[in-house]
């Protein structure tokens, strides 16, 4: 029995011992790191349904909700609904063997498309009601309609888009909106926390929480051209969340929800979503010039990881396992000037290191043309910096002015049906008017159907603006118009758009 009594108050004096021992330990590691940790404690009365933040600091606790970030930036979180109008359309039926046999014309059926809606989600930037929203969320809408948290509607004004990032400015008549302050995505760490707000299925003020999964994503959803560098989260991204806000857990913009990637449409998993180190960018740009005036480096290039999983590369030394592979210079581009030349290793940009081609768009696009930034890259196994000025796509370094339709110096309409089915038609658009111009210069008269300009169908008015914008942004600033006159005379003409 003695003998037992010894054995418990040894057992009991080294569990005391080893719990000091512990205690200290574990004080010792938190006085050496004052960084906060981020633990999980279930809550003991719903361990599967309450989820707290706590973090350890020099040996004290401190409670962080995200319930103040959500309640502050819910209220500028705005529902969007864009409208495209119904148009007429002309359609021509296949013709069948008695119109072969007695030579009749193709039949053409014209009908009335139905108006088209569409839903998504806003951030409002500013009190004087600025709003970012996706490009994809408005792009040819009519009609732009706003429904704020608190039940008020607005019709806002288009101010600028981009497609290239998918970013679209909007405006609202008023003052003393509520906003949402913008943060730096550049300060965004691998498992924060961050909020997804928007309107998900026009479930409006839906707010769901995740952590940063990735960074700089390029996940290849957009065309030739684009800008992605896409923040991945596992906050629960759905269809109408598009153009809400990510915020971090103090309630700073971090990013604009743009994207899911899923086999079924819906949530299954990421979500993606455009870091406002481009939006700042972007919207700067769109509020000043109306058009983004995007910084080119002027190369073509490929992660340098994905080259060396290649098989014919298995034996190739690139200098570097991470970077940029040039594989392509433009001529007259800031690159080439700076005798950057294909097979260089681009590693870092103004000294931020690079691993890929998406880390290295984002990085450029926070720069206008004329801006000079040092380049450095990987030659022969050794390490190079230039300093390279950037350019846009004309090749220099002048502002691009938006495109303005007034210097051609025309109105357009539709094609008469009459003169469809007469010309046998299936689109066009009709010069109604001809003023002081580049229209009249170029010798294009009234009653003029332009059919195509620069190889592109022209079905609507919308259609002449597209184009134009994107030539005005062009290295060649020209119209390729061909068409054909209500008399059935075949007609091109070119028209520059360039101010020399």
């Amino acid at each position: 029995m003695k003998k037992t009594s010894y054995y418990l108050l040894g057992a009991a004096a080294l569990v005391t011992c080893c719990s000091i021992s512990a205690a200290y330990a574990a004080k010792k590691t938190i006085d050496r790191n004052n960084t906060p940790k981020t633990v999980f404690l279930p809550s003991a009365s719903a361990p599967s349904a309450e989820i707290k933040t706590v973090a350890y600091s020099a040996g004290a606790l401190q409670l962080v909700d995200l319930t103040d970030a959500a309640e502050r930036t819910v209220h500028a979180v705005v529902h969007i609904k864009s409208t495209i109008n119904g148009r007429t359309q002309v359609v021509q039926e296949m013709p069948d063997l008695f119109d072969y046999m007695f030579g009749m014309p193709p039949r053409r059926r014209q009908y009335q498309t139905e108006p088209q809606t569409g839903y998504g989600s806003g951030v409002i930037l500013s009190a004087d009601g600025y709003i970012v929203t996706n490009n994809h969320v408005i792009e040819g809408a009519d009609v732009v309609e706003v429904t704020l948290n608190d039940g008020r509607i607005y019709t806002a004004s288009v101010v600028g888009t981009d497609s290239d990032t998918d970013l679209a400015l909007i405006r609202i008549e008023g003052n003393d909106f509520p906003f949402i302050k913008m943060g730096n995505s550049d300060n965004l760490k691998l498992g924060e926390w961050v909020l997804a707000v928007g309107n998900p299925f026009n479930l409006t003020s839906s707010v769901t929480a995740g952590v940063v999964s990735a960074k700089s994503r390029k996940i290849g959803i957009y065309g030739n051209g684009s800008i992605e560098s896409f923040i991945q989260t596992d906050a629960a991204i759905n269809m109408g969340n598009s153009g809400g806000a990510l915020v971090d857990a103090s309630g700073e913009l971090v990013g604009i929800n743009s994207a899911l990637e899923s086999p079924t449409g819906t949530y299954a998993g990421y979500g993606f979503a455009i870091p406002t180190v481009i939006v700042a960018k972007v919207v700067s740009d769109l509020k000043e010039f109306g058009t983004v005036q995007r910084a080119l480096l002027g190369i073509q290039g490929r992660d340098v990881a994905s080259l060396r999983q290649m098989p014919e590369n298995k034996d190739k030394d690139f200098g570097t396992v991470d970077g940029v592979y040039v594989t392509d210079v433009a001529d007259g581009g800031g690159a080439k000037a700076a005798g950057i030349s294909s097979g260089d290793v681009i590693v870092a940009v103004n000294g931020k290191k690079l691993k890929t081609m998406a880390e290295l768009q984002e990085t450029v696009t926070r720069y206008r043309p004329g801006d000079n930034v040092n380049v450095t890259y990987i030659r022969d196994k050794k390490e190079k910096t230039v300093k390279v000025e950037l350019k846009n796509s004309r090749g220099n370094t002048e502002i691009v002015q938006k495109a303005d339709m007034q210097i051609l110096g025309a109105s357009f309409q539709e094609v008469p049906e009459s003169v469809r089915r007469s010309l046998n038609l299936g689109y066009g658009v009709q010069v109604n008017e001809v003023g002081k111009g580049l229209i009249r210069d170029a010798g294009i008269q009234r009653g003029f159907i332009i059919l195509k300009i620069n190889n592109n169908q022209i079905r609507s008015v919308e259609d002449i603006e597209r184009v134009y914008d994107d030539a005005s942004k062009s290295q060649d600033q020209v119209l390729f118009i061909s068409g054909v006159y209500s008399n059935g005379r075949r007609a091109n003409f070119a028209i520059g758009l360039s101010e020399d």
